[in-house]
């Protein structure tokens, strides 16, 4: 006797639960996102090895040293310039930025500057310590005050020991 099998045709896909989760699922994930803005700031790190022979008497290397007591202005041939003690707050960076409009002063077409920190300044100090030296506001004359670039072209590296 023939053995009789039966057919079986194609099953419909049930997709209508999946697509339901979909449309629920996607603003949930959607509204939960966090979106996060960063800031990048550009450094260049200073040479592996100085060249004190090439330096001229007229030439600034303006290096502004980060310590845990008071921020040290000077240059790195010609010494020390001035020595500006901490507030109670931190860092006077008030000084700071008026002192770097002195340093503007004298020497207009420098744009590079050294910030060497000692170890465990936080990071926040040091973002706030560059951004006193790398621009700042001018009345230029007038009522209007515009922004000046000071010292753009920032390097980093280490604080020197202290004796």
């Amino acid at each position: 006797m023939p053995i009789r099998r039966l057919r079986k045709g194609s099953e419909a896909l049930e997709v209508s639960a999946f697509i339901n989760l979909i449309v629920v699922l996607i603003p949930f994930l959607l509204s939960t996102a966090v979106f996060s803005n960063m800031s990048v700031v550009e450094l260049t790190l200073p040479a592996k090895s100085s060249n004190w022979e090439g330096l001229k008497e007229n030439d600034l290397k303006l290096e502004v040293v980060v310590r845990h007591d008071k921020i040290e202005v000077g240059d790195k041939v010609g010494g020390l310039f001035w020595t500006i003690p901490n507030t109670p707050t931190g860092p006077d960076l008030v000084t700071l930025n008026a002192d770097m409009f002195v340093v503007k002063k004298k020497f207009p077409d420098v744009t590079a500057a050294s910030v060497l920190p000692e170890p465990d300044i936080p990071y926040d100090t040091l973002i706030h310590v560059m951004d006193a030296m790398r621009t700042g506001k001018s009345a230029n004359g007038g009522t209007t005050v515009v922004d000046v670039d000071l010292f753009p072209a920032i390097s980093i590296g280490d604080a020197p020991v202290r004796h």
